[in-house]
């Protein structure tokens, strides 16, 4: 690990000089922020295209939540191993093959007669999810002042709803005049293109580092496993508002496909201003709360979202708060990870954490779809508000073990 502490090392002061902050930083803050909103675009799709699919490959809402399921349990399986690869293979090489591999996954997606393709596709698509926080992480660690990582992370990190937004606006749209599959494959293509910019942009990586030992443990300590906990609650909450979000719409408030996917897009415009404010907010000493704190905001998100039963304008509100409290956690705990990562884990303690949220988005859809199943819609929102309260006191129990601790040494 002692090279791919230098080269970060290295590579950082080479990004401190003069000349390299300005437009060599926006690329890369761009180049990243597409990597993370390609990662987990396929999964926003099936969410804003899901009244569409449920129609044209006859599949059951039950079925749509299995897709979160199978694309997010892969994940998790794959994060651990996937943070160790990229501290070793090094960032370059990694987003080249997160971008290649979502490319393809979403070219096999638009092609899917039924569930058994549509699904082995979405597992495909765990890999780039696996591979992305411990590769964006590693490429910042690598190549941006410790300054101005807060920034930088909050921006890469509204790349997932940015890939919301894409997919709830422009891509539902298309999808309206080219059909659901030439949507897709329009993405596939964007993600090839990615790909390419990635490998032309992106310094050379260092040598391949040695296989790390088969002795070092995959669970999650300190930090990380109290990290990991909360993006667990975290991620269930917001793997079913992603999934059933526009399916709600369209069942229960009478909307129109094409309206019911502007509820993605509100959720991802929000959630990238709620991620790059908190993230830049998440200073040492502050950072620390701020889980908890969003945690209990998204609590009321939900609420907002059971309420639009009784007013659908509550629904658009409810759609806007889960994007700036609900999804802004998950870019505040990178952050986090990012603040304390011991030198050459920032890959592995990413990839942990991200495991946690991974797992959540496995368990959550599928609890939700059973009652989305029989409409009781209302009663998958008071679940979202109870995994979001766990999500809250998990962030709390830590913040204050963590400031006992503090106060400890300090005394």
């Amino acid at each position: 690990m002692e090279t791919s502490v230098a080269a970060e090392g290295t590579a950082a002061a080479t990004a401190s000089a003069p000349g390299t902050q300005d437009g060599g930083a926006r690329g890369l803050t761009a180049l990243l922020t597409c990597a993370m909103a390609f990662s987990m675009l396929q999964l926003f799709l099936l969410g804003a295209l899901g009244p569409r699919l449920v129609d044209e490959l006859g599949i059951s809402p039950a079925v749509l939540g299995l897709t979160t399921t199978v694309g997010f349990g892969t994940a998790a399986a794959l994060s651990p191993s996937g943070g160790r690869m990229v501290d070793r293979i090094g960032p370059r090489r990694s987003l080249v093959l997160l971008l290649a591999v979502s490319a393809l996954a979403l070219a096999l997606i638009g092609a899917a007669p039924g569930a058994g393709l549509l699904l082995a596709a979405v597992a495909l698509g765990g890999i780039p999810q696996a591979l992305a926080n411990p590769a964006t992480n590693k490429a910042i660690l690598a190549t941006v002042p410790p300054a101005r990582r807060g920034a930088v992370t909050g921006l890469k990190q509204s790349g997932v709803q940015l890939g919301a937004f894409a997919a709830g606006l422009p891509l539902a749209a298309l999808a309206g005049g080219l059909g659901w599959r030439g949507a897709v494959w329009t993405a596939s293509g964007a993600a090839l293109l990615a790909g390419v910019w990635a490998l032309r942009a992106l310094p050379a990586d260092p040598p391949l580092l040695p296989a790390p030992s088969a002795r070092t443990s995959f669970v999650p300590q300190g930090m990380v496993g109290w990290l990991a906990g909360f993006s667990l609650f975290l991620g269930a909450g917001i793997g079913s508002v992603n999934t059933y979000l526009a399916l709600y719409g369209v069942q229960r408030l009478g909307m129109g496909p094409t309206v019911a996917g502007g509820l993605v897009a509100v959720l991802g415009v929000a959630g990238v201003l709620g991620r790059v404010g908190w993230s830049k907010a998440a200073r040492p000493g502050r950072a620390e709360w701020l889980p908890g704190l969003l945690a209990c905001g998204a609590v009321g998100a939900a609420a907002l979202l059971a309420g639009g039963l009784l007013a659908s304008a509550l629904v658009w509100a409810g759609a806007v708060a889960i994007g700036v409290f609900a999804v802004s956690g998950n870019a505040v705990s990178m952050v986090l990870v990012m603040q304390r990562a011991a030198p050459g884990r920032a890959g592995q303690d990413s990839a942990l954490v991200a495991a946690g949220f991974f797992a959540g988005f496995a368990v959550g859809p599928p609890l939700f779809g059973l009652l989305a199943q029989s409409g009781r819609y209302g009663a998958g929102w008071v679940l979202v508000a109870v995994e979001f309260a766990a999500a809250g006191a998990v962030a709390f129990l830590w913040a204050v073990r963590d400031w006992r601790l503090e106060t400890g040494k300090k005394a």
